[in-house]
């Protein structure tokens, strides 16, 4: 379910945030599946429970997960998300700093386009039929 690379420059925390909205994404979890504790992920992962805490803290702030008190903690209805403006405009920059890298790196337009394209039919191939 996680693979976590310890040996990445990208926070644990950040890694556990990041797989648990691709599993969302991929439709692998559905709004009202049931996400493991905190106790139950950070055995499972071999974490700290404050690393996988951090993460969950972070994707409930980011409207994917919700916490019902005494019943545990689940993948969240998709409405829009708290923060989506925020988080566009972070999409945003993060795009534009990939397109200057793949610039610096010598790619072609449609070389980077196409790279692109390949993410997006990795991320949205179900959604087209």
């Amino acid at each position: 379910m996680f693979r976590l690379q310890e040996r990445s420059a990208t926070p644990i925390y950040e890694q556990i945030v990041e797989q648990m909205k691709a599993l969302v994404a991929k439709n692998v979890m559905q709004s009202g599946d049931k996400v493991p504790s905190v106790r139950e992920l950070s055995s499972m992962l071999v974490v700290n429970p404050n690393t996988v805490s951090k993460a969950y803290q972070e994707l409930e702030r980011q409207g994917v997960i919700e916490t019902l008190r005494g019943k545990g903690t689940f993948i969240a209805e998709s409405v829009a998300p708290p923060m989506a403006e925020e988080r566009l405009m972070k999409l945003k920059d993060e795009m534009n700093r990939i397109a200057v890298e793949a610039k610096h790196l010598g790619l072609e337009r449609e070389e980077f386009i196409e790279m692109v394209k390949q993410a997006c039919e990795v991320w949205w191939r179900d959604d087209e039929s």
